[in-house]
């Protein structure tokens, strides 16, 4: 499997860069695609052809159950959002679907405040956690699998975070729901959004918050690229907005994106059993943490984190903290 990594990392080429604002990314280019074939979950959620639920009446936080009625399997990224049922949760780990197949899933509760109903069965907002906390949930299932080998979050830390994330950004809610940061950051968040756009080849990208390399997600093959690239840049815009310092000269470099690819296929990796179908593949090192789904010898997405130096760094993004942050603190 490493192999298999490291076979897809040489093929990928680095791209002119995108800037706006504190924001940065670098798409990564393949002229090579897996050949699988899959739905997207926001796709087979439109189409009707997939219906998520709570497993029982009587729910279970960090499970919900995936009913795939399609002929073609289903790709349901790491950190997507699902809205509804007894309360809102994001996917713990990226899964393919069977085709006509039913899964329970790992999740984990981004809505704290709320355990009824609002309805029977769970829809898309078309969301992704934010990137800090997304990195943090990676290391914490990372850990879970080498503790109990399940792919678990450590729910109350990412309670906390979101929480002191909408603390920062003026989004508190009743049920503490992750979407109403989103909700209150909507128009600055399409702004940022809008800056950036998929290039011709382009399975991914390395993004940069205030010019410091903080994460990447590639895929096997464009057309997922192009049809998850709004929701994806929106995960990072989301902490550029929270992390904006607007006095600050910021210098974006190339080099950081070849040390984060360098890191990825230098870092120790773990294999097990995917979820779903394929195999999960876990990188960790002393600069990185990450992850990669793979299936008939493709890696079909690959998310790599940049791992913060220190533990105050980890929970704040930067020594200086955010500005939101500071600013509040100077009110």
């Amino acid at each position: 499997m490493e192999g298999l990594l490291n076979q897809y990392l040489d093929q990928i080429k680095i791209g002119g860069k995108q800037v706006y604002k504190n924001l940065a990314l670098f798409p990564l280019l393949s002229g090579q695609a897996v050949s699988l074939d899959y739905l997207t979950l926001d796709e087979a959620l439109h189409d009707g052809l997939v219906e998520v639920t709570e497993v029982s009446e009587g729910g279970h936080v960090p499970d919900l159950k995936v009913v795939n009625k399609s002929p073609r399997m289903i790709l349901i990224l790491d950190g997507e959002e699902l809205v509804g049922a007894k309360q809102n949760r994001i996917v713990n780990t990226t899964i393919l679907v069977a085709a006509h197949s039913t899964l329970v899933i790992p999740v984990s509760c981004v809505e704290q405040g709320r355990w009824s109903y609002d309805s029977a069965r769970f829809s898309s907002l078309e969301r992704i956690l934010p990137n800090r906390i997304r990195a943090q949930k990676a290391q914490q299932v990372q850990y879970s699998l080498r503790q109990s080998r399940e792919f678990r979050s450590d729910q109350g830390a990412l309670w906390d975070e979101i929480s002191e994330k909408a603390d920062r950004m003026e989004a508190r809610s009743p049920s503490m729901a992750m979407s109403a940061i989103y909700e209150r950051q909507s128009g600055s968040v399409e702004e940022y959004t809008r800056q950036f756009r998929p290039i011709e080849g382009q399975v991914g990208a390395v993004f940069l918050i205030n010019g410091k390399v903080v994460g990447l997600d590639s895929f096997g093959k464009p057309d997922t690229l192009s049809k998850v690239f709004k929701k994806l840049v929106q995960s990072y815009a989301l902490d550029a907005i929270d992390f904006l310092e607007p006095d600050k000269e910021i210098k974006v470099s190339r080099t950081g994106v070849s040390n984060l690819i360098q890191s990825a296929r230098s870092a120790v990796l773990e294999t097990r059993p995917s979820v779903g179908l394929g195999t999960d593949l876990r990188l960790d090192s002393r600069k990185v943490t990450g992850f990669a789904l793979a299936l008939d010898g493709q890696v079909v997405h690959l998310s790599v984190f940049d791992r913060p130096k220190n533990e105050q760094e980890g929970r704040r993004f930067s020594r200086m903290g955010s500005f939101s942050n500071r600013r509040r603190n100077r009110e």
